[in-house]
Formats: structure tokens, sequence, C-alpha cells
């Protein structure tokens, strides 16, 4: 049996360090031993709260390739989000966790369900601990008036990391969209196809014609400005 492995770390120094990737390839290997073989391995290092993971979309398009199973070390690396989960379960590949083999489908949505409500309850304790704060009187972030240089550095900041992490995300999904496109697609056939394959936009959307073409110009007009 020929096994894709998919490894995430969740900060680029973890990635840089190796912090994390050691262990869950021992996870894969021990897994593997006797079962088969590795063929590709692909590290993401992304922010477990998001959806729109480019290496795993390559492992997807690896894995049905090469007709293996796409595992992973540790079954929270997937995701958080059911809608994620179900998109990977409906691409087609066979997926497996080394920590937990027994899982089918029905455990896997379920997990991904309870991971979900986890965040959900956070996220509004955190909410309501805010109001509390903001009725008793107390100044929050920017609503300071003392604070309103740093806010307007930080917004300057903050577009221009969106304009980064937009290239980066565009650089990292084009040999998809390449690889989709070679038999003749159009972009709406290339938007459908990434939709199915549980592949996000850099904001955690659908695709769409006009976004596909977008993603296409971004990496030709870096291409064109590094040149």
């Amino acid at each position: 049996m020929n096994f894709v492995t998919y490894l995430r770390v969740s900060t680029e120094r973890q990635g840089q360090s190796g912090l994390g990737l050691e262990a869950q390839r021992a996870a894969v290997a021990a897994y593997v031993q006797g079962r088969g073989q590795v063929v590709a391995e692909y590290v993401e290092v992304e922010s477990g709260k998001r959806s729109d993971r480019p290496e795993l979309a390559k492992a997807l398009v690896e894995a049905k390739r090469a007709g293996a199973v796409l595992l992973i070390a540790k079954l929270d690396r997937l995701a958080r989000n059911v809608a994620f989960i179900a998109n990977l379960l409906e691409s087609g590949v066979e997926v497996t966790a080394a920590d937990m083999p027994e899982a089918n489908r029905f455990v896997l949505h379920i997990m991904a369900a309870v991971a979900e409500q986890e965040g959900r309850a956070i996220s509004e304790r955190t909410r309501a601990a805010l109001a509390a704060a903001k009725a008793r009187g107390v100044k929050l972030g920017w609503a300071i008036p003392e604070r309103a240089s740093e806010q307007a550095q930080a917004s300057r900041k903050g577009v221009a990391a969106n304009k980064v992490r937009a290239l980066s995300h565009a650089e990292n999904v084009l040999p998809v969209i390449e690889q989709i496109g070679a038999g003749g697609a159009s972009l709406r056939q290339i938007a459908e196809e990434l939709n199915f394959r549980g592949v996000r936009t850099a904001r955690g959307g659908k695709w769409y014609a006009s976004t596909v073409r977008n993603v296409l110009r971004t990496s030709r007009g870096s291409e064109t400005h590094t040149a």
C-alpha cells in the first residue's frame, strides 16, 4: 500500500526548527511499517483555524494520482471545521490517521463537530468577558484615544501583510490550478474542481472563475516584478 503523508505545524518557527515534525514523522513511520511505503510527504505551516491548506491540496492531488492513502500523524492536524472535514472526505481520497486508524468517516465528522463546538464556546466566553469589562467602563484596545497612531500604523502593516499573504497563497495554490487546467479546463471548471477537493481561497471562501483569474494574475504579476 502506498501512502502520502501530511504533516502540519502551527507556526513558521516550528516549521524551521522541526519542532513537532519529528514526532509526526515517527508516528507515520511506525504506522506505515509492515503496511506499505511512503511515496510523498507534504508539510504545512499554518494555523489550525484556517481551512485554506495549499500543501494539503497538493497532497490530495498526489494521493489521487498515485492511488495512495492520505496519512495524517495526528487526527487533530486535519482541521477544527466540520465543513472542511466534509469536503476532505468527499474528495475521493482514502484518509486515515496514525494515532487513530480505526476512525471511520462517521467518527471523523463527530470529532470535527465536537472540536468546532468547543471553539464556539471559547469565542462566546471571550465575547462575554469583553462585554462585561466594557460595561464596567474599561476601555478596550483601539477605543483608547492615545493609541490612534498605533492604530494607523497597525492598519498600514495589516494591508501590507494581507498583500504578502495573498501572494503566498497564490504561489502555493498555483501548481494545483495548473495541474487541473492542464487538460484544457475553463476557469469555471477549475474553480469547481478546487471546491470539490476542499481547497479554500486566501480568505477561506469558495472558488469562482473570477477568483481563479485573480490568482493567475497575482502570480504572473509577481513573476514580472521579479524579472
